[in-house]
């Protein structure tokens, strides 16, 4: 009722008003529209000084934004995303508005069909206030957006989807007495929430003028809303943490824990320090672990030149960690960049993709080669420093990051939800832990001086170490038969052969004296760009020993009163496959399994199942492997390490009986 007084009185004002736009619209594409694919949108929004907008909640007062699409056919937008906004009270009623230039993102599909310059229209109506009056508002949009070709993209883009809430994929809880809204928000421990608040989206439930109170308790945060009216069935929201930022989640009705520590100061270095450490003793871990066999022989040559001279070893480690910092960076700002587009991917989203591994693929074939010395490759082989010394660092991090050791888990996935500086800090951390090694090698005499002399061994142990450069290449065909079948391991093959030959001519031009490193580099960028174009897309199903997990699945199970484990793996995942040969799939374990009556499921992320991808992050991990078991009557699952014994297991299941 209130809205509707508020809306009349703004209709009274509108004859004297309506004329002065006070919120300048625009609609504005980030590029090019690509036929079959989609392209965002914004509605950007410029109110004048004094006045403001209103969230898809308005709160007390106001309306939100309505807008009416004119598209072509086959044309289709998605609902408008809204920037986390701000709170204004006036006059004792509290306000969820904007009050500086905003953004509303949708996404726009194209059809395939789609080509020259498409026409997009929009009739949007919305409601400009400052604090003493409110004037309706309408415009018209129009767009004229090209399609295909190539075109710079809009880096305002980046900003505008900052401004979003990241959405928390794990349902909240909530229940109702003493009019009070509880609601339990999972959230990472380490993720800094000092300045709580909750935008309500499901309007009429609580009183919004009223005080929040917050309180920490583990992985849940749990907020206390003062209820307006009945307690709803469903609930949506908001999470404010400060700084802009903001979580989106939904709430059914559940169990919301007692105690708890009230929210109080900022939190948030420690939450930013905790992670950079994670991710930088992680990254050191990873070089322990199976997902780094693969590029072990290229650590192991700038080891060992390592040896040499002091200041050159120096530079040489120095150029290899810029190299691995600014690869893991760049992993980290594109995974940012696609989460912020609304895609659920994780850490090691390049590996679910076969025109990833058909490149990953052909690199570990011409380093074969390198190393068996068939022709001389200056970034493996380091003849080029500094720059070929970056070059293998950048090449380590994108092969040695697939899989989350200990440590790099809870890193990686707490990175996801902070700022974007502190996530690409966290990032640029775990490049730092993977190359730390090289460097501490480099600039302290004493672990220097332990190393071999550098001399013929060097060439024995390359042309011994390109055995896991090999099997690399090998393991990378089967991934691409999963991923694409018989087509992508044909295409993988036929380029493969391709490179080889013409890396096997230029080993033999440079032993004759000739210098054609780049033109025989330009044909086989040239094959691998082909094979990347042609690879199918197609997706093989995967073959699991377990039943497939699904949270209703496991949650039939221990109802049933049977204990549950759980692993969630890829193909691509190194550490995963050496859990389940060395201790899942052990005959002991498999025994152990069927006399206690476990359920196994597996979740198989190879694809990148958007399912798994949000589970993932509401276990604060933003990777695999990940092993959980479930006993009945418990709510929460245990957390097992990252590295696995069939004891572990056996003795698990031993107690469930």
């Amino acid at each position: 009722m209130l809205r509707r007084l508020i809306l009349l009185f703004a209709l009274l004002l509108a004859p004297t008003m309506a004329q002065a736009q006070n919120i300048t619209p625009a609609l504005v594409a980030e590029g090019r529209a690509v036929p079959g694919g989609e392209v965002e949108l914004a509605i950007v929004m410029r109110p004048k000084p004094g006045w403001h907008g209103y969230w898809l909640n308005p709160g007390d007062a106001g309306l939100p934004m309505q807008v009416e699409w004119k598209l072509p056919a086959g044309f289709a937008v998605a609902p408008l995303r809204y920037p986390v906004p701000s709170r204004l009270t006036v006059a004792g009623l509290m306000n969820y508005v904007y009050e500086r230039d905003y953004a509303l993102l949708t996404r726009l599909k194209v059809p395939a069909s789609a080509t020259g310059i498409v026409p997009i229209r929009a009739h949007a109506s919305w409601l400009a206030c400052t604090d003493k009056v409110c004037v309706p508002e309408q415009g018209d949009f129009s767009l004229d957006l090209a399609t295909g070709g190539i075109a710079p993209m809009d880096a305002r883009f980046n900003d505008w989807r900052r401004a979003l809430p990241r959405p928390l994929a794990t349902p909240a809880k909530f229940d109702s007495s003493d009019r009070l809204l509880r609601i339990a928000i999972p959230l990472p421990a380490d993720v800094p929430v000092a300045e709580s608040y909750v935008f309500p989206a499901t309007d009429a439930v609580v009183d919004y003028a009223a005080s929040q109170q917050f309180r920490r308790n583990g992985d849940m945060l749990i907020a206390e809303l003062p209820l307006k009216g009945a307690a709803p069935e469903t609930f949506a929201g908001v999470l404010s943490a400060g700084d802009g930022r903001g979580f989106e989640f939904s709430a059914i009705a559940g169990e919301v824990p007692s105690g708890g520590t009230a929210i109080a100061g900022s939190g948030g270095n420690d939450a930013v320090l905790f992670a950079v450490l994670g991710a930088l003793i992680g990254g050191i871990l990873l070089n322990l672990m199976p997902c780094v066999f693969p590029i072990l022989a290229i650590k192991a040559l700038h080891l060992a030149r390592s040896g040499g001279d002091e200041r050159e070893a120096r530079r040489d480690a120095v150029a290899y960690a810029a190299g691995a910092i600014l690869g893991t960076g760049a992993l980290g700002l594109a995974l940012l960049a696609i989460r912020a587009g609304g895609t659920a991917a994780g850490w090691a989203f390049q590996l679910q993709d076969p025109r990833t591994i058909m490149l990953l693929m052909l690199l570990s074939v011409a380093i074969t080669l390198n190393l068996l010395r068939v022709f001389e490759l200056p970034v493996v082989a380091g003849n080029a420093r500094p720059a070929g010394s970056f070059g293998a660092g950048a090449l380590a991090a994108f092969v040695a990051t697939p899989c989350a050791g200990p440590f790099l888990g809870a890193a990686l996935g707490t990175a996801l939800l902070l700022p974007v500086g502190g996530s690409v800090l966290v990032f640029a951390a775990l490049g730092l832990g993977l190359a730390l090694p090289f460097v501490a090698v480099a600039f302290i005499p004493a672990l220097r001086q332990i190393l071999p002399s550098p001399g013929r061994w060097m060439q024995r142990l390359q042309r011994f170490l390109a055995i896991p450069m090999a099997a690399t290449a090998i393991g990378c065909l089967w991934l691409l038969y999963r991923q694409g079948g018989d087509a992508a391991v044909l295409i993988g093959v036929l380029a493969a052969s391709i490179v080889a030959a013409v890396f096997a001519l230029l080993g033999r031009w440079q032993r004759s004296g000739e210098r054609l490193l780049w033109p025989a580099a330009a044909v086989a960028i040239a094959v691998a760009a082909a094979a990347v174009v042609l690879v199918p897309q197609r997706s093989a199903p995967a073959a699991t020993a377990g039943s497939t997990w699904s949270t209703d699945a496991v949650r039939a199970a221990t109802t049933q009163g049977k204990p549950a484990f759980v692993y969630f793996t890829a193909d691509w995942c190194l550490t995963c496959k050496a859990n389940e040969a060395a201790a899942i799939n052990r005959e002991s374990v498999t025994r152990a399994f069927d006399k206690a009556g476990v359920k196994v499921f597996v979740g198989d992320w190879t694809d990148g199942d958007p399912a798994i991808t949000r589970f993932l992050e509401s276990r604060g991990r933003a990777g695999v492997p990940l092993y959980l078991w479930y006993e009945p009557g418990k709510a929460q699952p245990e957390e097992l390490p990252q590295i696995l014994t069939p004891s572990m297991l056996t003795s698990r299941a031993l107690r469930g009986r």
